[in-house]
């Protein structure tokens, strides 16, 4: 192989021999190092090894990359924990430590990060589809530490770019958008993300004109706040004055009459009600149990009327009807205000494609009309909640409709949560943790390519061979980083008096002007 750098082919100065461990055993690799022997290169007199001993392992490492690929496919595609990765390479007479499994799994996530970065085949496909479409958000699991950012182009799914920053200033977000479609000619039509100022500040500067759609999932969601947790404190009400039906159902647990069997059926139809959470922001689940309690009251009502009722279901029926007549009074202002919020939702999510220009006019005459009754006696109960509604729109009013002109640009930011999600999730089944670990954010920037790119199409020990060594030095050094960063703080949680007599030490050392 020529010198990468002058292009005269390196001298043979000696070989040596390197025992890696690979999936199909010990290989023991002959090696032939050669050096340049041009005094005008930059290389000259440096090492050079074979391009083809980077494709079965990596510098100073005694695992093959067939090893890496194995440990990266069986995490993200089947959520196994390291010591199940361990077993599993024990099976294959891969004789490793379960500390190295972790190890080496953080090594596979560099290199996919860095492949799929540098695939000059990703620049075409995005380039051959004329467009891009960015969606962009952060998670940050520790409030207080780094949030990692995540930029996804729509149209074709792929993660363009992930990286974990200290802040969400706006000169840093215009740094990580500008970065995430350097070298792709495709030009960006839309943007689509959550209402954070400093988001749409940073779009705006680093693509000036381009159509930013403004997540309305989050718009609902900050809308009807208010109202959501009142729905949620009235439910609890009702919930605590409804569990008085526990006893009936476990008296006649052991019975298996016919009257039995219909007590149990109303009960666990209560069950079921109370058991419905709803689904935020749009269905509360206050006003679904309240209707489904009332169907319940209803019904043996109907049947009391007709025949009577045995005695636990009287029992059950007065606890529905004392339940519902102490919560009364909650539910006619929350469902007032809910059957507004889904005629807004009917105008805002357009099923007649109309011209967002259009839709635009349209909502701004409810959003009118619905602040007037706000004023009158009639929108007096829902006043706070309304008015709320309406501030919350008119923050987001310059975001909302540019979805109904630009074809493919989401009216939600779901996907890309849900890619959070699916993260969020693999990292409880695998550590068994409630939430993410941190290590979720301070590798962020490799591990959420790496698991989305194996999660589709996991690259072969070749591919993973074929990144650029330097590159990948460079990689690990700002991990290594942030991963400092961290064990400072743990540090000194842990022993802070300790922790500050070092820094103190560190400091007399240093030269100071008097």
């Amino acid at each position: 192989m020529d010198c990468a750098e002058c292009g005269q082919r390196p001298r043979l100065q000696y070989t040596t021999w390197r025992k890696v461990a690979t999936l199909e055993g010990m290989l023991r690799l002959k090696v032939s190092i050669g050096r340049c022997e041009n005094p005008a290169c930059a290389h000259y007199h440096r090492p050079r090894h074979p391009v083809e001993e980077g494709h079965v392992v990596l510098p100073h490492y005694e695992y093959g990359l067939d090893v890496l690929a194995f440990i990266g496919q069986r995490r993200y595609r089947e959520q196994a924990t390291a010591k199940q990765l361990h077993a599993a390479l024990e099976q294959r007479a891969v004789r490793i430590s379960q500390r190295n499994v972790q190890y080496r799994l953080e090594r596979y996530d560099e290199l996919v990060a860095l492949s799929v970065r540098e695939s000059p085949e990703r620049r075409v496909r995005l380039e051959t589809q004329g467009r891009l479409i960015l969606a962009i958000d952060g998670l940050q699991p520790d409030v207080g530490h780094e949030v990692l950012w995540v930029i996804r182009e729509v149209l074709s799914g792929e993660v363009l770019l992930a990286r974990s920053l200290l802040s969400s200033r706006q000169a840093d977000l215009v740094a990580l958008l500008r970065e995430a479609i350097a070298g792709v000619k495709a030009p960006v039509v839309g943007v689509i993300s959550d209402g954070q100022q400093s988001i749409g500040n940073a779009v705006a500067e680093a693509f000036p004109g381009v159509p930013h759609q403004l997540c309305q999932f989050h718009y609902w969601k900050q809308a009807v706040g208010p109202a959501w947790e009142a729905d949620r404190h009235a439910k609890k009400e009702l919930k605590k004055r409804v569990r008085a039906i526990r006893p009936l159902g476990r008296a006649v647990s052991e019975r298996e009459d016919e009257e039995a069997q219909v007590v149990q059926g109303d009960c666990a139809a209560v069950r079921g009600a109370l058991s419905d959470e709803g689904q935020a922001p749009l269905e509360p689940g206050g006003l679904r149990l309240h209707e489904r309690l009332e169907q319940i009251e209803a019904s043996l009502q109907r049947a009391k009327k007709k025949g009577g009722l045995p005695k636990p279901l009287q029992r059950l029926h007065g606890i529905l009807e004392r339940a519902l007549t102490a919560t009364a009074a909650y539910w006619p202002p929350l469902a007032a205000l809910f059957q507004c919020i889904h005629e807004a939702v009917d105008l805002l999510e357009n099923p007649e494609q109309r011209p967002a220009a259009e839709v635009r006019a349209r909502y701004a005459r409810w959003v009118h009309d619905f602040a007037k009754r706000l004023k009158t006696p009639v929108g007096e109960t829902i006043r706070h909640w309304g008015q709320h509604f309406v501030k919350i729109t008119q923050s987001y009013w310059s975001g909302l409709f540019h979805t109904d002109d630009v074809d493919g640009l989401p009216r939600t930011n779901n996907d890309l949560e849900h890619l959070f999600g699916s993260l969020r999730h693999q990292e409880r089944r695998i550590t068994g943790h409630k939430v993410a670990s941190p290590s979720l954010v301070v590798r962020g920037a490799v591990r959420v390519l790496a698991a989305v790119i194996t999660w589709a199409n996991p690259l072969t020990p070749r591919q993973l061979g074929e990144v650029d060594p330097v590159a990948w030095r460079e990689e690990r050094r700002q991990l290594g980083k942030l991963r400092e960063a961290r064990l400072q703080q743990r540090h000194f949680r842990q022993h802070p008096d300790t922790y500050l007599a070092a820094l103190e030490a560190r400091l007399l050392k240093l030269d100071l002007p008097p």
